[in-house]
């Protein structure tokens, strides 16, 4: 029975000073780093035969720290739809002067928000769009053929691989928030199909 494991990076410089980071390519923090440690200690029992992660450094990083502290190398696939959602003009703003500047309902909406976008960014519905097909296409394509697969990746775009698996509806997803440096195991048929899902 194939494996999915789901993993957002560890803390980043920008979420410790509490900024929207997007497609900002910023580092890890020191306690990013240690989460990415922790995350690879948790796994350490799981065989995985690919892994995935995203064109941002903080989820690469993550992943290199993951693989280190396992002490196992995987062939890893890097791709840009698993990036993170696209704060667009809210990208590099303190959350809490965004807040005093345009009401906390908007920036909440901005924010949790299914289908409305930050100006000129992206919804969790436009994330969905761009990474469910490279999912379904490349890592369900693992999946069916038996593999186990280590996703580290972010927020926003393991939330609606999440909604996707869990079958959740746009109100449902709001209330799921992935923690940094978690991870979340899925047991799949080849099918696809959730047999068991738990946290570590």
């Amino acid at each position: 029975m194939p494996t999915l494991v789901l993993i957002r990076h560890g803390q980043s410089i920008w979420n410790l000073q509490n900024r929207f980071t997007g497609w900002v390519d910023v580092p890890l923090s020191e306690q990013g780093e240690a989460e990415a440690r922790r995350a690879g200690e948790l796994i350490q029992g799981l065989h995985f035969d690919v892994a995935y992660t995203s064109a941002l450094r903080r989820a690469q990083h993550t992943l290199d720290i993951i693989l280190e502290t396992r002490g196992t190398p995987l062939p890893v696939i890097r791709d840009a739809a698993l990036n993170e959602r696209m704060y667009g003009d809210l990208q590099g703003l303190d959350k809490a002067d965004t807040v005093a500047r345009h009401g906390e309902a908007q920036v909440h909406i901005w924010r949790r928000s299914f289908d409305i976008a930050p100006p000129n960014g992206e919804s969790l519905k436009d994330t969905a769009a761009r990474t469910l097909p490279f999912f379904d296409r490349c890592i369900m394509g693992d999946i069916r053929k038996g593999r186990n697969v280590l996703v580290v990746a972010h927020g926003n775009s393991n939330r609606s691989i999440v909604m996707e698996l869990d079958k959740l509806d746009g109100e449902a997803i709001m209330k799921v928030e992935l923690p940094t440096g978690q991870p979340l195991v899925y047991e799949l048929t080849v099918a696809g199909d959730v047999v068991s899902k738990r946290t570590l």
